[in-house]
């Protein structure tokens, strides 16, 4: 897709051929209502849940702090069907694909985006896992068209997404695309002027929907921090810039072409205080705090998402005016309802009329039918795949981390990635990154009866859903060494929190909590012999990773690389060797201090 389509995109709706919008009064103002109603109901961070969540991730503290079971497309559906009015326009705060469950990842997430359409979605930022299979298959999830390697899916051709995806901080790195993003605005040279000076969007800016005859403009950000959380294949081309920023040019964008009643979608938040209601404002001021309380004060609501948290909070704006600042939790567990008043005179929001609150989507109403045969097609779709053993386990298997930082799952994965590098790649030891192991594998049957301990590919995807692919570098004993110092916060990576990385059993080293960023890691050892500083070794890790994902930037310093199979499919293998499998000791890593 083209600047100049994006563009377009950006302003439907607002431009006419290049005219700024004027408010248009009726003959007789006098008779004029002074304001009109609009109700966003707000999504964010759904993950393709189609079925409900299980486990932590399909309960919720509610308004009167009981723990509730929460979420699933067709309850999500009654819920928002329950609080849609006619003033309604529905939007989202990023991450609604990608780390998704089979049902959905299976398809390329086809159907979480459809399942979108039908819940009569308008308007999405982008977040950091719509990136995850790269920018290009972003553009066939918004455009339409069947996987250039898988085809179309059993539904038919792809004919893309029945909402706007925004996104004014993710620009192209190449100044060359320059001119027809600029062509692509016809006269309005203000904002020509103005996206000359910005950049190249690689997405639309901007989105405007029209209610109840005034105009309101939805700006979209995603966290800055994408680069190092994503495969960076995919978004080479791209660069993410600050948030902030970003949505002071889109401001100006929109006031540029009349419309003053503004709302952000940012994928970015904070993290709260645990077991609070999600109406509480208990927000930890963080990345997310910092761009409800920066960006213009043109701007009247920030909406935002990536922490899976909730919350509803009022802060203020540069000029010292309230603003709402919510988040709607995660998994489909939370819908926000934001009511407001616009001004038909100056076509604002009357800040003032603003009121916002956090509907948990409760399980004890009746699940919608239309979406609840919807969820089944996909998933009688995928489950001969899906419901496939694998392997056996003689008890859960979590990825809760030990005082050391290692989990059991995550050495089990670690185990398996280095069982399958190392013919062609040579890997000696391999390394796993703790946020890719994404649920616990529990010896219980599923509601699918596999039976107790049985593992299913099903549930072996849950664990590992990015279908990354495993590598090898060889890295000296010194940057091997920086690898792990990465680890912790403190360093030159600016690591936003410690990460302790998963090894293989036959690595081992110790940390020390109280030692200086740099001097932390020490006694090194692969199958019991001391690592030397000048020694190389073969790592195996997942691409991600050996991109410099998640702040491990020493790991672009490695050297002959070699690409093996996905990691998925490490994973599977290591699960059906030496059935039963026991929890894998978590005594890889030593920490003192």
């Amino acid at each position: 897709m083209t600047s100049r389509s994006f563009l377009r995109l950006a302003l439907a709706g607002a431009v006419a051929s290049g005219a700024v919008l004027l408010a248009t009064l009726p003959a007789d103002a006098s008779r004029a209502p002074r304001t009109v109603p609009v109700r966003l109901l707000a999504l964010n961070d759904f993950h393709g849940n189609l079925e409900p969540p299980t486990g932590s991730s399909g309960r919720m503290v509610d308004e009167n702090g009981n723990t509730v079971d929460a979420g699933g497309a067709a309850y999500v559906a009654t819920h928002m069907k329950a609080l849609a009015d006619k003033n309604t326009i529905a939007v989202a705060q990023g991450d609604l694909i990608g780390a998704t469950p089979l049902i959905s990842a299976a398809y390329h997430d086809e159907p979480s985006v459809e399942f979108m359409g039908k819940l009569g979605l308008k308007v999405a930022a982008v977040g950091n896992h719509e990136f995850d299979e790269g920018y290009t298959e972003l553009r066939r999830i918004m455009k339409g068209g069947c996987h250039p390697v898988d085809g179309c899916s059993p539904a038919g051709p792809w004919k893309g997404a029945q909402f706007d995806y925004v996104g004014a901080n993710v620009l192209f790195k190449n100044p060359n695309e320059k001119t027809d993003a600029l062509a692509a605005l016809g006269q309005q040279p203000q904002v020509q002027k103005l996206l000359s000076d910005w950049g190249v969007p690689a997405l639309p800016p901007v989105s405007v929907k029209w209610m109840n005859g005034v105009p309101i403009g939805f700006i979209g950000l995603v966290t800055q921090t994408t680069p190092s959380i994503v495969t960076s294949e995919g978004i080479k081309d791209l660069k993410f810039v600050d948030e902030v920023k970003a949505a002071n040019v889109a401001s100006k964008l929109l006031k540029l072409v009349g419309v003053k009643a503004q709302v952000v979608l940012v994928h970015e938040g904070d993290q709260v205080t645990a077991g609070q209601s999600p109406d509480a404002c208990s927000a930890v001021p963080g990345a997310g705090n910092r761009i409800a309380t920066q960006v213009d004060s043109e701007v009247d609501l920030i909406l935002s998402g990536h922490s899976h948290q909730a919350y509803l909070c009022k802060v203020k704006d540069p000029a010292g005016n309230d603003r709402v600042y919510s988040q709607g939790g995660s998994f489909g567990r939370v819908i926000t309802q934001v009511d407001l008043n616009v001004n038909v005179k100056t076509r604002d929001i009357d800040r003032a009329s603003v009121v916002a609150d956090n509907h948990v989507v409760t399980r004890t109403v009746t699940a919608d039918p239309e979406i609840s045969a919807f969820v089944q097609t996909w998933k009688d779709r995928v489950a001969p795949v899906a419901n496939r053993a694998v392997g056996t386990i003689t008890a859960d298997i979590t990825n809760v981390a030990a005082p050391s930082g290692e989990s059991a799952l995550g050495n089990l994965i670690a185990d398996g990635q280095l069982a399958a590098t190392r013919t062609g790649g040579n890997a000696q030891i391999a390394l796993m990154n703790p946020g890719g192991v994404r649920a616990s594998l529990t010896y219980a049957s599923s509601p699918v009866n596999e039976g107790d301990g049985v593992v299913t590919y099903g549930e072996a995807f849950t664990v590992q859903p990015f279908n990354n692919l495993m590598q090898v570098v060889t890295l000296t004993g010194a940057q091997l060494k920086t690898v792990l110092e990465q680890q912790f916060t403190g360093g030159p990576n600016n690591q936003a929190f410690t990460k302790i990385l998963q090894p293989s059993a036959n690595f081992t080293y110790t940390y020390n909590r109280a030692a200086a960023w740099g001097s932390k890691v020490s006694e090194m050892r692969i199958d019991g012999v001391a690592v030397t500083d000048t020694q190389s070794i073969r790592v195996a890790a997942n691409n991600f990773l050996v991109g410099g994902g998640d702040a491990f930037l020493a790991f672009r310093d490695g050297t002959d690389l070699w690409s093996g199979p996905l990691d998925i499919d490490a994973f599977v293998e290591q699960l059906g060797r030496n059935n039963p499998i026991a929890p894998p000791a978590t005594n890889r890593i030593t920490a003192v201090g």
